[in-house]
């Protein structure tokens, strides 16, 4: 017996205004490409049952065509493979944040799949011999906090859950999205047969038969640590899993990615003048294999000084920004002496500012937005809440 596990599919999901010859956001199409080729995937492996661990949708209120692809795949699923239950959860992008705003998840329930949005559900599957308790993002923040084990009498036992494992992040949260639930290590250490995870976007294994699955594509704030989390693990790109109750194991299968995302090897422009920085971007962009046309692209460069930066060739970087679907030069100023850097090395212990500044260099932003002047932004407004702080007190 085998289940397909999928998450984080945050159909909807917009990014850098950037369309297509119908007009539609072109990042949006990436994220519906995505999803298509992980049923094409599905309908090839013809699993006994698939789940979607949240986040479905990347807004409570998807957009008409969000919807409509996922009414339409879910459809081309249930036709292919009508024996094969489908489950799915809401995620914190799914869930409303207020009584009045219903949930799109209703309309799942009635082309066929299995739903829990609000609260837990236990479903059982005889012929499959499977028990499995659906917990939704929402059903996570009720209190009494529910009761989170295995019940009946079935073989396998699997737990379809949204949310936070502890020590995921360990000290470097740049990767934790804020809104999610928090799961304890007594919640996920029952006896499961399977305990299909979502939420984190990078996949992973972090219990016995404990998975996160992944997204499907970069669809999360801070796109470059997720890249940076797949090279340490050594994972090329998105996919989806396959879990086997029967060898105990479960199996990656990576669908083609719709857009190449790249985070470009770091350059270091310590002492050099601006036509020479120019002419170290330069290779470094014409080094990239197959080009950058219509990727999503990130050069970080340290140690720029300002006025070197006002030197350099700003009308090549607009051509390179027209060619990439979106191209972000990352211009990072030298050091202050005595700070601790980013690689861990010896030094004084970053300041709060300046752990704020390495965590909004990160992020990723809409064009038009001076990425430098969004980190000042954000350092100075911290540093007003501090002296605020000061002042009163506090």
């Amino acid at each position: 017996m085998r289940l397909a596990h999928l998450a984080d599919l945050h159909l909807g999901f917009r990014q850098f205004h950037r369309l297509t010859e119908r007009g539609r956001n072109q990042r949006e199409v990436d994220v519906a490409t995505a999803f298509s080729r992980a049923i094409d995937g599905v309908i090839a492996e013809r699993p006994d049952i698939m789940v979607v661990a949240g986040d479905l949708f990347h807004a409570v209120r998807p957009t008409n065509s969000a919807i409509l692809h996922a009414v339409r795949e879910f459809g081309r699923l249930r036709r292919a493979l009508p024996a094969a239950p489908v489950v799915v959860i809401a995620g914190n992008h799914d869930t409303p944040r207020s009584s009045d705003t219903i949930s799109i998840f209703g309309l799942l329930h009635e082309i066929g799949l299995h739903v829990a949005d609000t609260a837990p559900r236990r479903l059982t599957f005889p012929e499959l011999d499977l028990a499995l308790l659906a917990v939704p993002h929402q059903a996570l923040f009720e209190e009494p906090r529910l009761g989170i084990e295995p019940s009946g009498r079935e073989q396998h036992q699997v737990l379809l859950i949204h949310g936070e494992t502890p020590e995921l992040f360990g000290v470097d949260r740049s990767m934790a999205e804020p809104g999610g639930a928090m799961l304890t290590a007594a919640e996920l250490h029952g006896p499961w047969s399977y305990v299909a995870l979502g939420h984190y976007h990078v996949q992973c294994e972090v219990g016995e038969h404990q998975w996160y699955a992944g997204a499907l594509d970069y669809c999360s704030p801070n796109p470059w640590g997720e890249l940076r989390a797949e090279r340490t693990s050594k994972l090329v790109g998105k996919g989806w899993l396959i879990f086997d109750f029967d060898t105990r194991r479960a199996t990656r299968h990576a669908i083609e990615a719709p857009r190449r995302v790249l985070d470009l090897p770091w350059l270091d422009a310590n002492e050099m003048t601006g036509p020479e920085v120019d002419r170290l971007i330069a290779d470094a962009v014409a080094n990239v294999s197959d080009g950058i046309a219509g990727a999503v692209v990130r050069l970080v460069v340290r140690n720029v000084a300002r006025p070197v930066a006002r030197e350099l060739d700003h009308a090549r970087i607009r051509a390179w920004k027209a060619e990439a679907l979106h191209f972000q030069l990352d211009l990072r100023r030298p050091e202050t002496p005595g700070r601790q850097s980013a690689s861990g090395a010896p030094g004084k212990p970053e300041t709060l500012p300046e752990t704020l500044e390495s965590y909004l260099r990160e992020r990723t932003l809409p064009p038009g937005i001076d990425h430098g002047r969004f980190v000042m932004r954000g350092v100075e407004m911290l540093a007003a809440v501090e002296h605020d702080a000061l002042e009163s007190g506090g």
